[in-house]
């Protein structure tokens, strides 16, 4: 059985309620793909009876559900590479240089799925910061089964080759059954936490880079206006925002202007913009 209009509607503004994202007429199918484990797990006959019971007794659990399973996920180790080459050869060696009261850097992940972005960038800064230097990094997913994966911090092999060098897998990963698990000393400096990049933002010291990498594809304007703004107000005044290759603040939010970074191209905020300032097209 395929969904109805009525059930797609339900789906579609329950999530663009709970999560910002935009699901247009024409992802019926995607829709009901991702819903057939989940009605197979609360043991519904089917995605029909699944909704159908949910709209007739609302159950957050299974609303939830819901949002995780429609939460894009795709991810990999040092994903598209070039961000992670701008750290090492152009990032990083300016922050060194700026940081060198305090040594040390703060890190947003912030659409970080089941870990992988942040880890890697925890391995980056591992392997470049000098001698005597520490690091934080915080991941944050909008899903609640990302973060426990992230947490949890074992891949698949299949996951482990996606991506990731086979001397970082030596070095940074062991043994745990089938899969593998990232080392303690990799992990200690990595913390993950649930959040709503759509919403007010819980008070948090500032980040020197913010790797907010194709999020905002999946927001309309005035959504992705109010992720930038929060990203700003977190951001350190000579800080680094960087983007998925698909998108842009151009159009969106003056506050920050475009800057090349190796053979990429990251943000920063504008010297002297007001906090919050914004084009409004």
């Amino acid at each position: 059985m395929s969904l109805s209009p009525a059930e797609f509607n339900y789906v579609s503004q329950l999530v663009r309620k709970e999560a910002s994202i935009v699901l247009a007429p024409g992802k019926e199918y995607l829709v009901e793909a991702r819903l057939i484990p989940v009605a197979r797990a609360v043991g519904a006959a089917n995605v029909n009876e699944f909704l159908a019971e949910l709209q007739r007794r609302p159950n957050p659990a299974n609303q939830r559900r819901i949002i995780d399973a429609l939460t894009t996920n795709e991810t990999s180790w040092f994903r598209d590479r070039e961000p992670f080459l701008a750290l090492t050869d152009v990032v990083l060696p300016e922050l060194i240089k700026a940081r060198a009261s305090t040594r040390k850097i703060r890190v947003w992940s912030a659409a970080s799925s089941s870990g992988q972005e942040a880890y890697s960038l925890a391995i980056t800064l591992q392997e470049n910061l000098p001698a005597g230097w520490s690091y934080e990094i915080m991941g944050t997913d909008i899903s609640t089964v990302m973060i426990e994966r992230a947490e949890k911090a074992e891949y698949s092999q299949v996951e482990v080759n996606r991506g990731l060098p086979a001397q970082q897998l030596v070095q940074y990963f062991e043994r745990a059954g089938a899969h593998w698990r990232i080392t303690q000393q990799l992990r200690k400096n990595v913390s993950f936490r649930l959040m709503n990049l759509t919403t007010p933002l819980p008070a948090m010291q500032p980040f020197d880079i913010v790797f907010l990498r194709n999020v905002l594809i999946y927001f309309d304007v005035a959504t992705k206006r109010t992720v930038l703004q929060n990203a700003a107000k977190l951001l350190r005044p000579d800080g680094w925002l960087f983007l998925g290759a698909a998108e842009t603040t151009i159009g969106i939010d003056d506050n920050y202007e475009r800057v090349a970074a190796g053979r990429t191209s990251a943000y920063r905020v504008r010297t002297g913009a007001p906090a919050g300032a914004v084009r409004r097209g």
